[in-house]
């Protein structure tokens, strides 16, 4: 099988490339923008990777994805500050570019696995999520925190249209809070373009108080990267095409956690690794307007029904909340050690 993964650099893209390459014999063609976290699969003679962007590469991406069997796009702009401050480019990047793979999938008759969103799901009521049966919820016009979800939905819909109408064969994930190493550069981490874990350990290392949006009532079901890969290669591979035409939640329900548990048990580990013993962490409440702005809205509950890729695909996660968190800070903690002479 010859792969097509845009983003290839990104946290999930490295981490896929790093298991597709140990665990099978597909080959695989990367674009990103920048290389450094696939330091491990560089070079590899099952991966050709290219320095690229897919809106100044557009001719190269459609070439590759004539001479591709399945194409991933994992190209989109995930960080909900960008959401409220860079709407417009939200959206081109996350809908338009990606709407135009999309197509060009349909029109080369290429199998397209699509990374969706648990975003999509906006302020549904339904506690845990479904796939099938759950209604989605997005908030008023004028919260646009909301385009980036509503993009993501569009798409969806769109994939799921041309499957029907114009043979399209999709499958359609969407990952659930994906946790461990590479989350994010510790060297650019930075508030807003950093993920909800990534910020609090930066603030922990950087000495700084944790701020809790709103108090932290917010929960979230935190899935370790290596569970979430382990779906994907399954969807990858396709057995008998259980995976076409399906959507799959990909997330760890037993991981639910409300975000002032999660700054407790990052505060707790930090505290308990040698290197950071003496340290005193602060946590601070502040409210979501001041901290995002007034065009934000937030989710309460974001739960997983993941009975479609168990009984599918035979998998469920398998790595524990303190497992996951702890692996994922220590990966942190060693990126930003010197490198020794």
């Amino acid at each position: 099988m010859r792969l097509l993964i845009l983003g290839a650099n990104g946290f999930i893209g490295n981490s896929l490339v790093r298991a597709i390459l140990e665990r099978t014999d597909w080959q695989v063609v990367g674009m990103d923008r920048s290389r450094d976290k696939l330091e491990h699969s560089l070079g590899h003679d099952r991966f050709a990777f290219v320095n690229g962007d897919i809106v100044e590469n557009r001719d190269w991406v459609d070439a590759q994805i004539a001479r591709a069997d399945v194409v991933l796009p994992l190209v989109a702009i995930a960080t909900p500050m960008a959401y409220v401050r860079e709407p417009l480019e939200v959206f081109e990047l996350t809908f338009e570019e990606n709407l135009r793979i999309v197509k060009e999938c349909a029109r080369a008759g290429k199998r397209l696995v699509f990374p969706s969103s648990s975003e999509v799901y906006g302020m549904c009521a339904d506690e845990p999520f479904d796939e099938q049966t759950s209604r989605m919820v997005l908030g008023p016009i004028h919260k646009q925190r909301w385009i980036y979800a509503c993009s993501k939905q569009l798409l969806d819909r769109v994939i799921w249209a041309l499957g029907r109408h114009e043979g399209l064969d999709f499958t359609l994930i969407r990952p659930f809070n994906w946790i461990g190493p590479k989350l994010d550069d510790p060297q650019t981490a930075k508030e807003g373009s950093s993920r909800v874990v990534t910020q609090f350990i930066d603030n922990l290392v950087r000495g700084e108080a944790i701020k809790l949006v709103d108090g932290g009532r917010q929960r979230r079901c935190l899935t370790y990267i290596d569970d979430g890969i382990e779906c994907l290669m399954r969807v990858l591979d396709n057995p008998g095409g259980r995976a076409s035409g399906r959507i799959f939640n990909i997330g760890n329900p037993a991981n639910d956690i409300s975000m002032r548990e999660l700054a407790d048990r990052l505060c707790k580990l930090f505290r308990s690794h040698p290197e950071h013993r003496g340290a005193r962490p602060r946590i601070v409440e502040v409210p979501a307007e001041a901290h995002y702005g007034a065009d934000y809205e937030d989710i309460l509950v974001r739960t997983p029904a993941i009975e479609a890729a168990a009984e599918l695909l035979g998998w469920r996660p398998r790595v524990g909340l303190d497992e996951a968190l702890a692996r994922t800070l220590e990966a942190y903690l060693a990126a930003l050690a010197p490198v020794a002479p």
